[in-house]
């Protein structure tokens, strides 16, 4: 993936984050609820373009957040 386009998926994460007023540590606790082992430390560094998302994380993210793909991805 490119990094500019990671760094901007990993910042619209961070916006759905706090929109929805979670800390990233209540948002990796929610994850890890729903059986996907990431930590608050991984989390930082997806919002910061610094760590891949994989299907998975995506997926509960969206449902977690309650947005849309197109949220995360635009």
């Amino acid at each position: 993936m490119n990094k500019e386009y990671e760094k901007l998926v990993g910042m619209n994460i961070r916006n759905l984050r706090e929109k929805a007023e979670l800390t990233q540590e209540q948002l990796s606790a929610k994850l890890q609820v729903r059986g996907c082992d990431i930590t608050r430390s991984a989390l930082a560094k997806i919002e910061v373009g610094q760590r891949h998302l994989y299907p998975d994380e995506i997926k509960l993210l969206k449902e977690i957040l309650s947005v849309e793909y197109n949220d995360i991805f635009m």
